[in-house]
Order: C-alpha cells, then structure tokens, then sequence
C-alpha cells in the first residue's frame, strides 16, 4: 500500500546520491518528478531523511515465470511486489512465457523492460520456459520476440547436450549472426544464456550486446568482451546453485557436474577478471525460476565479494544499470523512482538490503 497520494510533494534531505560523483544535500519530488531546483509549491512538503539512491535495477529476472513455467498474474503480481519491497524499481525481465503487459499500467509496481520469451534449441532448455525451435527458423523467431520485446531478445546460448553429456553451443555461427543483425535491424539488443566457455567467442563475433551468467569467460575471451564492450549480468546469486545442480545430475552426466563445479570454483574470480579488463558488469538475481524475487541486495553484496569496488557494485544495479539500459536516475523531470536508506551503501552495501524508504512514481510506498 502507499503511504502518500501520487503527486505528492517531498523533500529529501541528507546525501542525494545523483552519480558516483554527484551528492547533493537536497532533492524535492513534485509531481511524481524530480527537481533539484527547490519548486514554487504552495503546498506541503513531507520530509524524508538519508541517504538517496536512483531505484535499484534486476537487470536479469523473470516476472511471471517459476520453476514450472508461466504463472497466473497474482503470482506475477507477488514477484514483482517483492522485488519493489526490496528497492528494485526497474526490472529486466530476461525472458518469459507470461504476458505481463499488465503490469504497465500499475502506478505501484516497478518498470519492466521485456525481451519476450527465451528461444532455444530443441530440448535444450528447461521445459514450458522457451520457443523451442532449430537453426533455419532462428532469424524469424527473433524478430517475433524484438517485436514483442522492450528492445531485448534473449538467446539461450548452451546447455546441456545429452549427446555428449555436457555443455554445448545451441547455434551454429552462420544462424546466430544472421538473427542478431535482424535483432539489431528492428532496434533489438540481443543478449544470451550462456554458461560454457566456447560458446562465447562466436556470440560476440556474430555481434551479440550482452551476455548472461558468462560463467565461461576466461584470458582469451575477457579482452575480446572488453574491445567489443559486450556487457555482462553474472548473476551470482544464481551461479551459487551449481554445486547443487551438479549433485543432481552427477549421476547420469559426470562431465556435464564436473564442468559445473569448476565454473562455479573459479566465478569471483571470473567477474573481478572481467571488471579489471574494462567489460561492462551489471547486477541481476535470475529470479523467477528456481530463485525467489526481492534478491537484488543480494547481488549487488556477491558483486563486492567477487572484488568489484563499492561504487561499482552500487553503479551496477544504479547509475551505470540505468544508463546501460536507456532509464534516467535522478535527474532533472525523471519520474521519482528512488530508494533511501539509513546509512551510506557506498561504505557498506550490504545496506541495500534494508531500506528505510522505497518512493515509486513519487509515491512512498509502505
């Protein structure tokens, strides 16, 4: 529930954190709006203390999808509730069966960039998630989804090959190339699934914009990602599972569990490899199939773990996040989509997952 009616008028006061190296003493929100020009308003204004961040960003989630697949919209309703609760006011949504379009028009629920559903190879994806299709339909099948999408098509990249027992690449090279220069045709950034290490040079020569999990990058890969500026959404809070996931399937498919052991051993190193050549690194919790929603604090901590320091874990799921996907932060007229917390998340961002106050379209929620 909401606290105040929309429009209302607030004054925020303590550290206003506009950029990484823009903290203001003051802010005011009109209108649902931003202003850092104090307003002629005859009204009153209701006074919120602490420390100010743009709306968190999940730049890899799923609302109306589970373990299962599509969910009903109260479901979808609940996930991305949580996910408010928890600060994310700006969601990614990476891939799913549900028609959330719903959700646009609810003034209390955060923003949703879609890329349609996943498209996968032909029994190589979790069941009831994906268009499953082969090579020759790939370029239709990601124009369907750049027109349905938010300006994002989701690829799965890999996955499990029950022929070899482990890990392979879902396309061939010519296929993949020609979708996403499609993709780019009708305005579409294309991004992938991908876990394995050889799956990841011919994504980024055929011109793919990002990657999920990226589990796989290694010396060779990482400068490449770096000089094509290929972003990355590590999405650690998800490569935690693979221990687990490996003790499911050890049994039938040894290689397959080895390989995921080993990725996930070496995944804060792999991210800090990343970081330190440049590649762009944003936060994203994989919520929505096996995870549960509201887990973006959760990511932004694996971020510092992994060695990223504090402002650019913060800029990965804020500043940087918001930029990198086309959203304005806090700045002059943007819609009032922020966060405020008790203490500086720059000195500790575990602080993220506590917030003192959550303002969506200028209303403050709870």
């Amino acid at each position: 529930m909401t606290s105040k009616s929309e429009g209302a008028a607030l004054h925020l006061k303590g550290r206003i954190l506009v950029g990484p190296d823009d903290v203001r003493d003051e802010m005011w929100v009109v209108g649902g709006r931003v202003t850092h020009e104090r307003p002629r308003f005859t009204g009153e204004f209701t006074t919120v203390e602490g420390w100010v961040l743009p709306g968190l960003v999940d730049a890899h989630c799923h609302v109306g999808l589970d373990a299962h697949g599509p969910v009903d919209a109260a479901t979808a309703e609940k996930q991305a509730l949580t996910d408010r609760d928890g600060g994310a006011l700006l969601l990614r949504d990476a891939g799913s069966p549900s028609d959330t379009r719903w959700i646009d028009d609810r003034a209390d629920l955060p923003r949703i960039i879609r890329a349609g559903r996943h498209i996968a190879r032909t029994r190589r994806y979790i069941r009831n998630y994906a268009h499953e299709i082969e090579p020759a339909d790939l370029v239709a099948y990601v124009a369907q989804e750049a027109r349905r999408g938010d300006g994002w098509v989701k690829l799965v990249g890999d996955w499990i090959d029950r022929s070899t027992g482990d890990l392979e690449s879902c396309w061939p090279p010519g296929e993949v190339a020609a979708a996403i220069a499609e993709a780019h045709r009708l305005g579409a950034r294309v991004t992938a699934h991908c876990f394995a290490e050889d799956t990841l040079a011919p994504l980024v020569e055929a011109g793919i914009d990002c990657i999920e999990h990226a589990t796989g990058l290694t010396e060779e890969t990482i400068p490449l990602f770096a000089e094509r500026g290929v972003a990355i959404v590590p999405t650690l809070v998800n490569i935690a599972t693979f221990p687990d996931l490996a003790a499911g399937g050890e049994k039938k498919f040894p290689r397959w569990a080895d390989h995921m052991r080993r990725l996930h051993a070496r995944r804060y190193d792999t991210v800090r490899a990343a970081y330190d050549a440049g590649v762009p690194v944003f936060a994203g919790t994989d919520a929505g199939g096996s995870l549960a929603h509201g887990l973006v604090a959760q990511e932004v901590a694996e971020l510092r773990r992994a060695g990223l320091p504090a402002v650019a874990a913060l800029s990965a799921t804020t500043w940087g996040a918001r930029d990198w996907l086309g959203r304005p932060g806090l700045t002059e007229g943007a819609p009032a989509d922020l966060v405020v917390y008790p203490e500086d998340p720059r000195a500790d961002v575990r602080v993220l997952a506590a917030p003192r106050r959550v303002v969506l379209r200028g209303q403050v929620i709870g």
